[in-house]
């Protein structure tokens, strides 16, 4: 799988992706939800896999001897869009979460995507689908992103710092601008009542609080016990250290460039933004989102 070429960044329907989002778009356009269906969305590198992790843990438990959680979280929550490819046993095949999602039996399934709202399959919103909406600053955003993409040959080369920063700033990304994901995502939360909308920070600040709302959107009801057992398990650090969700099985990434789980720190991006970075950020920030009333916040809690 080293040997895996890295895609082109193309552009596509107004955005920016890759063949390996492409070849499956009429499947993934055509996909049917269920009612109970419950979709997990985030801009890349937002929280999808930690968010994904709490709500397989509240809807189907803990792991015991009796539910062994062998299978890694991808599998347990498939991203709809993914199209990647498997090499196994001397031959290869092509992965693609819609055909993943329609063979899953539990109830409800749990779906993750990086699609902007306008793209996401109607059916979801047709069936009144619950959808989860995690939104990260822009600034640790691009520097988890940036990691990301030098540890995994399925997404574009990501060059020097500086260009893949003034990238993100152009919204040539895959899954296109980080400007217009959250402040589309968070224009559509009025006109429907089935999305709750969450904030990274506030789940790095205070993740049993977090983890309350987001039961009480579901309309889930754990006992005391299970909510602190769950608190415990899904702190970060206790997350990271799950081969659950770690991605170490996956041959087209490279654990050693950089781990799939890195950090999930608020503010990260001060150890990467330069002083004349920082600035020329904010002044683009401004520009791009003066219309919106989103508002997120780049240092973490003091005290």
């Amino acid at each position: 799988m080293d040997s895996l070429p890295r895609p082109e960044l193309v552009e596509f329907k107004g955005s920016w992706s890759t063949h390996y989002y492409i070849e499956n778009w009429e499947n993934i356009q055509n996909f049917q939800a269920r009612p109970d269906d419950v979709l997990i969305v985030t801009y890349p590198k937002a929280g999808s896999t930690w968010v994904s992790y709490i709500l397989d843990l509240l809807y189907f438990g803990q792991s015991t001897p009796k539910n062994p959680r062998f299978h890694p979280i991808q599998a347990r929550v498939p991203t709809l869009e993914i199209c990647f490819p498997e090499y196994s046993g001397g031959g290869s095949t092509t992965h693609r979460g819609t055909e993943q999602l329609d063979k899953v039996v539990t109830s409800p399934r749990l779906i993750r995507s990086h699609l902007p709202v306008g793209s996401v399959p109607k059916s979801f919103f047709e069936q009144n689908c619950k959808i989860v909406y995690v939104a990260r600053n822009g600034k640790d955003s691009v520097v988890s992103y940036f990691h990301f993409d030098r540890m995994t040959r399925i997404q574009p080369e990501p060059g020097d710092w500086n260009s893949y920063l003034h990238r993100f700033m152009e919204g040539k990304m895959v899954h296109g601008s980080w400007y217009d994901h959250v402040t589309s995502w968070w224009e559509k939360k009025p006109t429907y009542s089935n999305l709750h909308l969450m904030f990274y920070e506030d789940l790095v600040e205070d993740t049993g609080r977090e983890i309350e709302k987001l039961c009480s959107f579901l309309g889930l009801s754990p006992s005391v016990e299970e909510m602190e057992v769950l608190k415990g398990t899904v702190q970060f650090d206790n997350m990271k250290q799950d081969r659950v969700v770690d991605h170490s099985g996956f041959p087209w990434m490279d654990n050693k460039i950089s781990p799939f789980i890195r950090k999930g720190k608020v503010g990260d991006w001060k150890n990467h933004f330069t002083v004349a970075q920082n600035e020329e950020f904010e002044e683009d920030y401004k520009k791009k989102m003066k219309n919106s009333t989103v508002k997120f916040r780049t240092e973490p809690v003091s005290g």
